[in-house]
């Protein structure tokens, strides 16, 4: 059966919008740095200096590389571990009350969903619109 969307489209959409909401985030921890690490402190992550330093590292240049489609499965797939662990790191509602303990159950499991769709770009792959499939391409030209 034929999809009405355009498949190698959905997949530069997705990964555009999966990589959006991590760039803008490293982007504002590495403009921010000091607040990044006490947001990090306050979090209870280890290590909030060096904890800051690998987030902005994550957020922002493996999303940059996710948005251009390359590396793109081991990256997607660096992407839902690294949302899962700051799922427990970051809101652990079970710590909290009320209103608060909502807010952060609603962000825990958003960054459960967020990791299923990481999993399925790292199954389905970057599709046509991207850096791997441009590097394949030259590099079965050169092959050939």
């Amino acid at each position: 059966m034929k999809s009405i969307f355009p498949r190698d489209t959905v997949l530069l959409v997705a990964r555009l919008l999966l990589s959006s909401l991590f760039v803008m985030m490293g982007w504002g921890k590495l403009t921010g740095f000091s607040g990044t690490i006490a947001y990090m402190a306050a979090t209870g992550a280890p290590l909030p200096s060096l904890s800051a330093v690998i987030s902005i590292v994550v957020e922002l240049g493996l999303g940059a590389l996710l948005a251009f489609g390359a590396f793109t499965a081991p990256i997607a797939t660096l992407f839902a571990l690294y949302t899962i662990v700051t799922a427990f790191i970051g809101h652990h509602y079970w710590t909290f009350s009320g209103m608060e303990r909502y807010d952060m159950w609603i962000h825990f499991y958003k960054n459960f969903s967020i990791a299923g769709g990481f999993l399925a770009l790292a199954s389905a792959g970057p599709g046509r619109f991207s850096l791997d499939t441009l590097l394949n391409s030259t590099t079965r030209n050169v092959r050939s």
